[in-house]
């Protein structure tokens, strides 16, 4: 099937999903992860309302952003592992980061965004497991950052991200982040959590994902990154 047709598909789940979660669907916001696919596939699902894509390299995001230029009401978000010095690739160009997960990063956000008279929207990632190959707070750190985003004028934290391991139930990881949000201010300061992909994207749902970021259930298998 073509990116249209997944499109439908992916979005009847999760309409689905809310049905058993006794949610609106609007309340879910779907991000196409559109790293190492063609312009041209994005363009594909511009054409069938989609309206959110996900990238995870700056300079890539940079290089899509500038070929599809600003069609009515897209946005990007950058999901990836972020280097402090390619934030000002991306500053300007996204809705929201994902992926804020340590202080030095959150600074670089901060002062490219003031710089340009904006305020960043970011997430904070946290590695739930503590996984010592990804990036992402520890649990038990989150407090502390949390506080020290709010004393940077330019970036606002709305909620958290998580990549549960690959290995394990992504319900229970889901579950925690929820947990955790719940606990460090609610949904009333911190209403945003993105968590689920292709595989799991409705238990996210089920659990309260408000952003679930999906790419190989839209566009197929990745292709090759040159």
């Amino acid at each position: 099937m073509g990116v249209a047709a997944n499109l439908a598909g992916v979005r009847e789940r999760i309409a689905q999903a809310c049905g058993r979660a006794g949610r609106d669907p609007a309340s879910v916001k779907l991000v196409a992860v559109s790293k190492v696919q063609p312009v041209d596939a994005i363009r594909e699902a511009l054409e069938a309302g989609q309206r959110a894509f996900g990238e995870n390299y700056a300079q890539e995001l940079r290089e899509k952003a500038d070929a599809i230029g600003e069609p009515s009401g897209i946005e990007w978000h950058f999901l990836g592992a972020l280097q402090t010095n390619k934030v000002k690739m991306v500053v300007g160009k996204v809705a929201m980061v994902h992926t804020c997960d340590r202080p030095s990063l959150a600074q670089e956000l901060n002062k490219r965004a003031a710089a340009l008279g904006t305020v960043q929207r970011v997430l904070i990632e946290v590695n739930l497991a503590e996984e010592p190959q990804k990036g992402g707070i520890a649990p038990r750190d989150l407090g502390s950052f949390l506080d020290v985003i709010g004393k940077l004028p330019a970036l606002r934290c709305e909620g958290f991200m998580c990549i549960p391991p690959a290995e394990e139930d992504a319900r229970k990881h889901f579950q925690r982040l929820r947990e955790l949000r719940d606990e460090l201010g609610g949904a009333a300061a911190l209403p945003e959590l993105s968590m689920g992909m292709s595989a799991d994207y409705e238990a996210a749902i089920e659990e309260g994902a408000t952003l679930v970021r999906v790419g190989t259930a839209i566009f197929g298998e990745r292709p090759a990154k040159s």
